[in-house]
């Protein structure tokens, strides 16, 4: 990581429904505050189960459509230790994910969370103490450094709420819902890197 440079990879099983949802909606998310360039932030997916070269879910690809966006290019990649080396910031649809991401790279183990973990420790985090000024790199690195300060001061969830669910094999309205809370992770950490001005 550099002050304007920053690696984030997204995790799931097969790359093909909430690992590319979560990469297309954190990259617009981010986007639309920074531009296309995203503010020096690299935003990538895999899958620990993954075949290389797939294309998206067709029901991933209709859920990422109702929020403006075209999945249509997207090819998955299977998951690797040189990505999670690469990667700054390791966010995973579950538990089992981080664990496989963390075995391929141990030192990841302090930047690596669930999406929804990082979704609410990350809002802690903003509350605890407002962010010092600076590049979007720079913000969320302050955001990771800071998270072990916050976390021994909350509840832990039951699992299945730090857990984001496959959708796959179940009706459009499920993908629906995945998009949503993926949405609304992305939203939740775009405003903390990026603040409206």
């Amino acid at each position: 990581m550099t002050a304007d440079r920053f690696a984030v990879l997204i995790v799931c099983h097969a790359n093909l429904c909430r690992s590319p949802m979560a990469e297309y909606l954190l990259r617009h998310a981010l986007e639309s505050r920074l531009g296309p360039a995203a503010g020096g932030l690299e935003i990538l997916s895999a899958g620990t189960d993954a075949w290389a070269d797939l294309p998206m879910h067709p029901l991933s690809v209709e859920a990422l459509g109702e929020h403006g966006l075209d999945g249509t290019a997207f090819r998955s990649r299977r998951l690797t230790p040189a990505l999670v080396k690469r990667a700054d910031l390791v966010l995973t649809a579950t538990r089992r994910q981080r664990s496989v991401a963390v075995a391929m790279e141990p030192a990841a183990v302090k930047h690596a969370f669930t999406l929804p973990q990082f979704g609410r420790l990350a809002a802690e985090v903003a509350v605890a103490a407002p962010l010092e000024p600076g590049t979007p790199a720079q913000r969320l690195g302050r955001i990771i450094e800071r998270i072990p300060m916050v976390r021994g001061h909350l509840p832990v969830p039951p699992a299945e709420q730090d857990e984001i669910a496959d959708p796959v094999r179940m009706p459009i309205e499920v993908f629906r819902r995945c998009a949503h809370e993926l949405d609304r992770i992305a939203g939740v950490t775009a405003q903390l890197i990026a603040p409206s001005r």
